[in-house]
C-alpha cells in the first residue's frame, strides 16, 4: 500500500477504535433508550456525510433512488447489527464484546462455502475454527462475570445482553456476504446496482447505506418522542441555581450531557468517511488491518480509559480470536 492508503486505513482504524470507547461511555444502563439515541446521532452524522459524498464523488443522481432501494437489504443488515451492539455494550464489557463482533469474518467464510459453494484453502477453515474455539473459551472464562451480571440486572436481561455481540457478528456477516453481490464484483456491469462505474460503485453503495441510517434515525427519533423521551434528556432536565432555586437546564447543558454519544457518532462517521478510500486503495490487506486493528485499539483504550480488567484466561481467549481474524484476513488478502 502507498502512503495515502496507509493513512486512510490507520485513520479509519483509530476512529472506529475510539468510537467503541465512546459507545461504552455513552451507553447508560439507567437510560432506557440509550442505544436508540446513539443510533439516532450516528444516523444524523452519516446523513450529513452522505450528502457531501453524493455531490462530490460522481454518484449518478438519476439512478441513486433505485440503488438506494436495491441496497436496502445490505444497509439494514449493517444498521440492525450496530443497534444490537449499542444495546449490548450497555451491560457487556467492551473488551469482551468487540472481539466477538469482529469475528464476523469466520461467519462470512461459512456463508460463502454453504450458499455460494466457494472453496477456500484448508488454513482458512482452520482459522475460522480457531475463532469459534476462541469465542467458546471466552464464554466459558467469562461465566463468572455473566453470573454476577445476572444477579445485578436480572438473568433474562443478562442473557439477552450477552447475545447482542453474537447478533452483531451474524448480521454484520450477512451484510458483508450480501455486499459481495453489490460491490465485490470483477466487472462493474455484473453489479446489481444501476448506473454505476468503477469510480463511483463503492461511493454509491456507501451513500445508500448512510441515507438508510438517516431514515432509520428519523424513525427512531419519532419512536422515542412518542414514548415521552427527548434526545438530549438524561432525566436530569432541572438544575439547582446558586440561590437554591430550581430551573430548567439550558439547552447546551443538555447537549453536553450526551457528549459521549455525540463523540461516538462523530468518530464512527469519521471512520466511515475514509473506509471506502482505504479499501479501494489497500485491497484485502486494508480489511485485515481494519478488522484486527479496531479490536486492538479498543482493547488498549478500554484498559486505559474504562479501567476494564479481564482475567489472563479471558485475554488468552481474545488472543486466540485475534489470531483467527488475522489469519483469515491475511489468507484472503
Amino acid at each position: 500500500m502507498d502512503f495515502k492508503a496507509w493513512f486512510f486505513v490507520l485513520f479509519s482504524t483509530l476512529c472506529w477504535g475510539i468510537a467503541e470507547i465512546f459507545y461504552k461511555k455513552g451507553s447508560l444502563e439507567k437510560e432506557k433508550y440509550s442505544h436508540l439515541k446513539i443510533a439516532i446521532l450516528v444516523g444524523i452524522f452519516m446523513g450529513i456525510y452522505a450528502t457531501i459524498i453524493l455531490f462530490t464523488q460522481g454518484v449518478d443522481l438519476a439512478s441513486f433512488p433505485l440503488n438506494f432501494v436495491l441496497y436496502l437489504p445490505v444497509s439494514l443488515a449493517y444498521i440492525v447489527s450496530m443497534v444490537c451492539s449499542y444495546f449490548g455494550v450497555r451491560y457487556i464489557e467492551e473488551s469482551i464484546s468487540d472481539p466477538i463482533e469482529n469475528s464476523s469474518a469466520a461467519v462470512v467464510v461459512v456463508l460463502c462455502s454453504v450458499i455460494l459453494h466457494e472453496t477456500y484453502e484448508i488454513p482458512v477453515y482452520v482459522a475460522a475454527s480457531v475463532i469459534a474455539v476462541g469465542i467458546i473459551l471466552l464464554g466459558i472464562f467469562s461465566h463468572k462475570e455473566t453470573k454476577t451480571r445476572g444477579e445485578k440486572i436480572g438473568k433474562k436481561l443478562a442473557i439477552f445482553a450477552i447475545a447482542m455481540p453474537f447478533c452483531y457478528m451474524i448480521l454484520d456477516a450477512v451484510g458483508t456476504f450480501l455486499d459481495i453481490y453489490y460491490v465485490d464484483v470483477e466487472d462493474v456491469a455484473d453489479s446489481i446496482l444501476r448506473g454505476v462505474t468503477e469510480a463511483n460503485l463503492e461511493h454509491t453503495a456507501n451513500c445508500a447505506y448512510e441515507y438508510t441510517f438517516l431514515l432509520v434515525a428519523i424513525g427512531l427519533y419519532i419512536f422515542i418522542r412518542c414514548k415521552g423521551e427527548k434526545l438530549f434528556d438524561l432525566g436530569e432536565a432541572k438544575e439547582v441555581n446558586q440561590d437554591g432555586t430550581v430551573s430548567e437546564k439550558k439547552w447546551y447543558l443538555k447537549v453536553l450531557d450526551q457528549k459521549w454519544k455525540i463523540l461516538a457518532a462523530i468518530f464512527e462517521t469519521g471512520g466511515q468517511a475514509t473506509y471506502i478510500f482505504a479499501l479501494s486503495n489497500g485491497a484485502g490487506i486494508a480489511a485485515l488491518i481494519l478488522n484486527a486493528g479496531t479490536v486492538v485499539v479498543s482493547l488498549i483504550l478500554s484498559r486505559i480509559f474504562l479501567k476494564e480488567k479481564l482475567s489472563w484466561k479471558q485475554y488468552l481467549a481474545i488472543l486466540v480470536i485475534m489470531i483467527g481474524i488475522l489469519t483469515i484476513g491475511y489468507l484472503d488478502a
